[in-house]
């Protein structure tokens, strides 16, 4: 027995004490052979052998427990100083996220003009035929059609080209006054430099009653906004055309990257394309059915604004998710 003891009291792993718990008090154990031996006694020698032995077997299982919760602190020790991390290691980099370059660049035009107290009117990306093309001055046929090539599903469903249906859809249902934007995602089947199948836009239409919105309210609210994205720049407005709009006009600013000079980006005209605008054309007007108004519209691609305000030459590095990009602009 004290051979056994002495192996409990030097056993170092779980798995050997089993062993021995099994060699005390198993079927075929010490205490089981022991036990059987109460056969052969009787009377007071029956009485005292196994007083002694019940004894026995009191003090090997406090003695098994007591090492059987050593062994177990002793292996979770283990395990946890396994797993530990050595918080010395770390250097101290803190990385941190940050929005998108596009996303950055929408929420800046966002908060402009809500400031102003226009309304973020959302639509489908799934447009009809009609609020894409029909109510916008496009009938079927128009050749101004081409300008926009589209993606077309069944039953004259097509993916939205622009986000002018958002203005049909909310003259559609409240009348004038109106004064909003519809920033969101586009879609056209080109991919290159400066185009991809799908980019975002933001376009602005006022509506009021009457005569009371001119081009020259236009042409204000622009400049300013053009200021404030772009700092101390001039801009300019160029007879053009939409056929959702007319009068219709381009806008350019001067180059950011030469203050006018001339410069490979602006093909030395001094001069940077950023949007398109006009006063609302009389058929947009007669497909919702307002009468005697007059409104302004506007729109821009916002990759357009994005890539212009961080230098960035290429479209597609905004989606291709290369972090060398992205990392730059971290806050």
């Amino acid at each position: 027995m004290e051979e056994l003891e002495k192996s409990i009291e030097v056993c170092d792993s779980i798995r050997e004490l089993e062993k021995l718990r099994v060699n005390v008090f198993g079927k075929k154990g010490y205490f089981t052979a022991e036990f059987l031996k109460l056969k052969e006694l009787d009377g007071e020698d029956k009485r005292v052998f196994a007083n002694e032995l019940n004894k026995k077997k009191d003090f090997f299982t406090e003695l098994l427990n007591s090492k059987k919760e050593i062994l177990e602190k002793d292996e979770k020790l283990q395990l946890m100083q396994k797993d530990a991390v050595d918080v010395t290691l770390l250097n101290g980099v803190k990385s941190t996220g940050s929005l998108h370059p596009v996303m950055d660049t929408m929420d800046k035009i966002i908060e402009y003009f809500t400031a102003l107290n226009f309304s973020i009117e959302d639509g489908p990306l799934i447009e009809d035929d009609f609020h894409n093309f029909e109510a916008l001055n496009l009938p079927k046929h128009h050749p101004a059609r081409d300008m926009q090539d589209t993606f077309y599903f069944k039953d004259s469903m097509l993916l939205r080209t622009h986000t002018s249906p958002v203005q049909v859809r909310t003259m559609l249902k409240q009348k004038p006054p109106v004064r909003m934007i519809c920033p969101g995602p586009v879609f056209r089947p080109d991919l290159d430099l400066t185009h991809t199948p799908m980019f975002h836009q933001i376009e602005g239409l006022v509506v009021e009653e009457g005569k009371k919105v001119s081009f020259a309210n236009l042409k204000s609210i622009l400049e300013e906004f053009l200021q404030y994205m772009f700092g101390d720049v001039k801009v300019r407005f160029r007879p053009s055309f939409f056929p959702f709009t007319e009068p219709s006009a381009e806008v350019d600013i001067s180059c950011i990257f030469c203050g006018g000079n001339g410069c490979r980006v602006c093909s030395q005209t001094g001069w940077l394309e950023v949007l398109g605008c006009g006063i609302v054309d009389p058929n947009v007007y007669k497909a919702v059915g307002y009468k005697n108004v007059s409104g302004y519209a506007f729109g821009l691609g916002i990759e357009r604004f994005a890539m212009l305000l961080h230098k960035i030459p290429d479209l597609r590095s905004l989606f291709e998710g290369d972090l060398r990009l992205l990392e730059q602009f971290k806050c």
